[in-house]
């Protein structure tokens, strides 16, 4: 566990390992968070909300996804926008909230399951999600694995149309198949 705590970033969404997420930034603890993570300082955890909202107080699910900064612009209106690429899970052993509203925590990174090939009764969702990008004009950005197990649940928790409770059921599961059977079984 790292000495220093790590931010945390309190969001209504799910970031899951190898997924990116464009997010923009205007309050005084995210840009000074943000400042320091491009420093390269460190990654921050993003965590989705239980309760609560974005700009005040929430209650987190304990486990997350490290976020490095990947991309970063000044928007038309000023507010500065960035691109984050979610790493390893994490579960937060303690948290506080400093005096300026930032949340910070030691955490536990979390294992990931090595490359796991995708069984072939699981390719109809490699396919499924093949079709999913394809009409939604998803640019391929040169990770793709549609024979990794872990890869292709973790995209399709991404872009199905699952409540934020599964999305967070999946990102919680450390077995990448039974993700990929949650998922099956939500497609009816």
């Amino acid at each position: 566990m790292p000495d220093e705590p790590t931010a945390l970033f309190p969001l209504k969404t799910v970031l899951f390992p190898g997924g990116l997420l464009p997010l923009r930034i205007f309050e005084p603890r995210y840009l000074d968070m943000v400042g320091r993570s491009l420093k390269g300082e460190q990654k921050f955890g993003v965590l989705m909300i239980l309760e609560g909202s974005e700009v005040g107080r929430a209650r987190t699910a304990e486990v997350g996804t490290l976020a490095e900064i990947v991309d970063w612009h000044q928007e038309a209106d000023g507010i500065l926008g960035i691109v984050v690429a979610g790493r390893g899970r994490f579960r937060v052993i303690e948290s506080t909230v400093q005096g300026d509203g930032l949340y910070v925590g030691r955490i536990e990174p979390l294992s990931e399951a090595s490359r796991c090939p995708l069984p072939r009764r699981h390719a109809h969702l490699a396919k499924l999600l093949q079709q999913i990008l394809a009409r939604l004009g998803i640019q391929q950005r040169g990770d793709e694995d549609y024979e990794d197990a872990s890869w292709v649940g973790y995209r399709l928790a991404e872009v199905l149309p699952l409540s934020l409770e599964d999305r967070q059921a999946c990102l919680e599961m450390e077995d990448p198949i039974a993700r990929l059977e949650k998922l099956r079984a939500s497609l009816g």
